[in-house]
């Protein structure tokens, strides 16, 4: 016999505690595994050298957001419009004004680890702004910026100037263009008004949805929702006016429905507790919702538990970044996206180690969520108590996991009825334990710990 099923039959036995144990119907489909577990900026060094991406292969990432990446200015060498197309009076039907060197080997470097690039069409975000603003202003030629994102696409997408095939879904207009009011000059994404912002996004997004009707287009990379609990987070490295963000949301959304803009997908960032964090986000679901664009996927697509040097490796960071992950697919969130896969130091960098290059504790979250992914269906999963998250898979022949994480502050009893299911292994990731397999199942989980459980029927 299994040697877990000694330390399970016993509780099945016992109808006074079954009673009280919450029950996974793993019989019971309630719609796909999402692809929460993505990560922004992947983990390259060196200029050229994307030998470090077969941790994202191995996690099973499913996007990489291309933001921000390789530092300021996009080491002037990624992905950034000014990066790819340096002379803006150039012809932008010519090759020969486009510059992809680098930004292919990136590409190729995810594509060839089974990772899809999750492409924001912009700049990088420029911290010293109010010294000087170098690319951040809105562009002199809104069509003309169109038809240069419209050369990109063509170039990764359909073969064009020496290019790929590759499939990439998400095309992202900008980044958090409301970070801060123009007449503050603290905005250090868009020198521009918001109007302007707007006038680019509705000249073009239905532009290159007309030109790749296949393809999801949107933006905008929202700063944010901290106002609806009144307050924000240091550490989200924005503007101060919390409001100001939800006002722009709302101005946004009412133009796009009067003007019957495509918004394939609205981003939004959030680097509150997890808490906060989905509760913001049920609130951009919902807000999506009143003004009509229903079908309008929410990628979240920064985002990081209030983050923090001290927090660096540790159990608590781990866990807090599973728990954000469990409760977005238990959420309106479509997809999620890290902030981020670095590899250096810095509080923003929760994955992978600058001086050893090798993954940090909260890696391994991944790692166990990759098994929810590889079976496929997620499972209801019943109200348990505050600060702790789950989530429960499974697939068509007879086999399960139920993905636990522990915030909560204290102990928590692992005791749960799974029917017909039986336990086969048990992982823990923990201060001690990095997503190791287990002689048994543990009787309590404690806090700041993850837990995976793999089943059959």
């Amino acid at each position: 016999m299994n040697k877990f099923l000694h330390v399970l039959i016993p509780l099945f036995l016992l109808p006074a505690l079954l009673t009280a144990q919450p029950r996974i119907h793993f019989d019971k489909s309630c719609g796909e595994i999402k692809p929460v577990n993505g990560v922004g900026q992947p983990p390259i060094f060196s200029w050229d050298n994307t030998s470090l991406f077969r941790y994202l292969k191995k996690a099973g990432i499913p996007y990489a957001r291309l933001h921000d990446v390789g530092g300021p200015f996009g080491m002037n060498v990624y992905v950034d419009i000014p990066n790819i197309f340096r002379d803006f009076d150039a012809d932008e039907n010519d090759p020969a004004s486009y510059d992809f060197t680098f930004t292919d080997i990136l590409m190729k470097g995810l594509v060839n680890n089974g990772v899809e690039p999750y492409y924001r069409l912009g700049v990088t975000i420029e911290n010293r702004q109010n010294i000087k603003a170098y690319r951040i202003h809105p562009p002199k030629d809104y069509a003309k910026w169109a038809r240069i994102c419209e050369h990109i696409i063509l170039h990764y997408t359909e073969g064009w100037a020496d290019g790929f095939r590759m499939n990439i879904s998400h095309w992202e207009i900008w980044n958090e263009p409301e970070n801060g009011r123009q007449e503050d000059g603290n905005n250090a994404m868009w020198t521009g008004t918001w109007e302007q912002y707007m006038d680019l996004y509705g000249t073009v997004a239905p532009y290159l949805k007309a030109r790749f009707p296949h393809l999801k287009i949107g933006g905008y990379g929202s700063s944010g929702f901290y106002a609806i609990d009144g307050k924000g987070v240091k550490a989200a490295n924005c503007s101060p006016r919390y409001g100001y963000f939800v006002d722009c949301f709302h101005a946004f959304l009412e133009r796009a429905r009067k003007e019957k803009w495509p918004l394939d997908f609205f981003s939004a960032h959030s680097y509150s507790d997890p808490a906060t964090a989905i509760r913001q986000m049920e609130y951009c679901r919902r807000t999506l919702d009143q003004y009509g664009f229903k079908s309008t996927e929410l990628s979240v697509n920064e985002w990081l538990p209030e983050p923090s040097l001290g927090k660096l490796n540790s159990a608590r960071q781990a866990a807090e970044i599973a728990a954000e992950m469990l409760g977005f697919q238990n959420s309106g969130v479509s997809d999620a996206e890290i902030y981020d896969a670095r590899v250096r130091g810095g509080m923003y960098s929760p994955l992978f180690d600058g001086d050893t290059r090798k993954p940090r504790r909260a890696y391994y979250v991944y790692v166990m969520f990759n098994e929810l992914r590889k079976l496929g269906k997620a499972v209801p999963v019943p109200e348990v108590d505050e600060g702790i998250y789950l989530c429960g898979a499974t697939d068509k022949k007879g086999k399960a996991a139920l993905m636990v994480s522990n915030i909560s502050g204290k102990p928590w009893d692992l005791d749960f009825d799974f029917g017909k299911y039986r336990v086969q292994e048990a992982y823990l990731l923990d201060a001690s334990h990095l997503n190791e397999k287990l002689d048994a199942i543990p009787d309590v989980l404690e806090n700041h710990s993850v837990c995976l459980l793999l089943l059959e029927k």
